[in-house]
């Protein structure tokens, strides 16, 4: 098993971390044999904007294989949904057509599509505590070995340095594994919504008292 680094990410890393997006993306499993019509569907939505946007608060994860994780920060999120909005979204509505058939005759990649469409932006409150945001995944090759946690952190980490008060992130309520994971890193539940497969439970962590505004923007 090949040790791993850690390194800034950068545009011409989509591909690989689409890869890693898509071999995570059955909550938390493999996602391949449900993506096999578009498997880059889940990365056009949680891997790309991050990588285009917020670079500075993007970290990957490579062994000699290639790309096996990444950890993605957002500093101000109602800033960052405000970008994908106008920068991201309407090229993604243009190339990819919202379902047109039932609902439950749509596959995995139309359900994306769809979310392409209508997209949720919601943030838990209270806001001003968890402004920012996070998102992580990692191959089963390179989980159990601390790489998450050294991933999360260093990008907390930047965070702190830009002035964030806290961040809030997602997990899928099957994902049971990875709730216990970052409960362990400090992080406590602060709403639900949803149910099921479709349900998600949003978790926030503090990292200094609010003041309402001292986040520091960085430059794109």
């Amino acid at each position: 098993m090949s040790s791993c680094i850690i390194r800034p990410g950068q545009l011409s890393d989509l591909a690989g971390c689409y890869y890693v997006c898509l071999k995570t993306g059955n909550h938390g499993k493999d996602g391949e044999p449900y993506y096999r019509d578009d498997p880059d569907a889940l990365g056009r939505l949680f891997v790309g904007p991050y990588l285009a946007f917020e670079p500075h608060l993007s970290l990957v994860l490579e062994d000699r294989q290639g790309i096996c994780g990444y950890a993605f920060g957002s500093l101000d999120s109602k800033q960052f949904y405000g970008r994908y909005e106008t920068e991201w979204r309407p090229k993604l509505c243009a190339d990819y057509p919202e379902p047109s058939e039932d609902a439950p005759r749509w596959t995995r990649a139309q359900q994306i599509y769809q979310v392409y469409h209508h997209p949720d932006y919601f943030c838990p409150e209270p806001y001003n505590q968890y402004p920012s945001h996070l998102h992580i995944d990692l191959l089963e090759s390179a989980q159990g070995r601390g790489y998450g946690r050294q991933l999360l952190e260093k990008v907390m980490a930047l965070l702190i340095q830009h002035g964030s008060p806290g961040a809030h992130l997602g997990v899928s309520m099957l994902n049971e594994t990875a709730m216990g994971f970052y409960q362990r890193l400090g992080f406590r539940e602060l709403v639900r919504v949803g149910a099921g497969a479709d349900g998600c439970i949003y978790l926030g962590k503090r990292f200094l008292p609010a003041t309402g505004s001292i986040l520091v923007p960085i430059k794109p």
